[in-house]
């Protein structure tokens, strides 16, 4: 009866976190693509600073990384350290159009807020028996993937080649604007909970990185295996009907042309009958 009631309700939490991410996807949206074709640089770094803000799974990446922090000094290493990796593959990767499929790019970030909340809760030296690889670094590297799912989605607007690393840079600028004005919100909200029951504050805010993390990344491989395969396979069916409409046209060509030549060959005979 126990397991029956729990199977219940987990088929009514899946398809509520499944609408949850349909709801506060972050993807670049049908209206901002058309609106930022004719944009000027304002508005790539308007369009910057809202992705930032609206991106989910950055936040809570951030949220992890500044959670026990308090020195101003602290702050500005680690978040220089994911400021500098995700403008590297920002710009360069936009700049050069390299890309990758975004859901799997977004599938891995999700995995970087699993990672910051298994390593706030000390998970390396409680479950593995060894010590977290260097914080700065893996911030640097994960702020490299970050940079690149951000790329995956600024490449999806038509950006040409008028202007471009001005507005790449525009773009980033309002990304560090976002980030920042996130930071102004969180870090004082962070601060405000140290106190005497901050240890158990601590772990459920770290095991909730990691449950939100974990429901992002089935919910970002699930549209990979779902909604990108349906959609590939819609396009290699257009392209076969494209295909096979090219051959057919060839073909009826290439019997008009053996037709004419067979009627042309018949006239000739008559002709010379005569």
């Amino acid at each position: 009866m126990f397991v029956n009631i729990n199977m219940l309700n987990i088929r009514k939490i899946i398809p509520l976190f499944i609408f949850s991410g349909l709801i506060f996807s972050h993807g670049i949206s049908e209206s901002d693509k058309s609106e930022i074709i004719q944009g000027t640089l304002i508005d790539y770094l308007y369009l910057g600073a809202k992705h930032m803000i609206t991106g989910y799974d950055h936040i809570l990446f951030l949220i992890g990384v500044i959670f026990f922090l308090t020195r101003f000094s602290d702050i500005v290493k680690f978040v220089t350290a994911f400021t500098i990796g995700h403008s590297i593959t920002l710009i360069f990767a936009t700049l050069f159009k390299i890309t990758a499929n975004y859901y799997l790019i977004d599938a891995i970030i999700a995995f970087s807020v699993i990672y910051k909340g298994f390593e706030n809760l000390g998970g390396f030296k409680k479950w593995l028996s060894f010590n977290p690889p260097n914080l700065v670094l893996m911030v640097f590297i994960f702020g490299l993937i970050h940079g690149f799912g951000l790329s995956t989605r600024l490449q999806q607007i038509n950006l040409g080649d008028n202007n471009l690393i001005y507005s790449i840079l525009s773009f980033n600028v309002g990304v560090e604007l976002g980030q920042i004005s996130a930071l102004a919100i969180v870090f004082p909200l962070l601060l405000s909970i140290r106190g005497k029951y901050f240890d158990k504050i601590s772990k459920l805010s770290n095991w909730g990185l990691i449950i939100a993390g974990g429901l992002l990344l089935i919910y970002q491989l699930s549209n990979f295996f779902i909604v990108d395969t349906h959609h590939h396979n819609d396009l290699d069916k257009t392209q076969i009907d494209l295909e096979e409409h090219h051959h057919n046209h060839k073909d009826g060509k290439h019997k008009d042309s053996h037709h004419n030549g067979d009627h042309n060959h018949s006239d000739g005979k008559h002709h010379h009958g005569d």
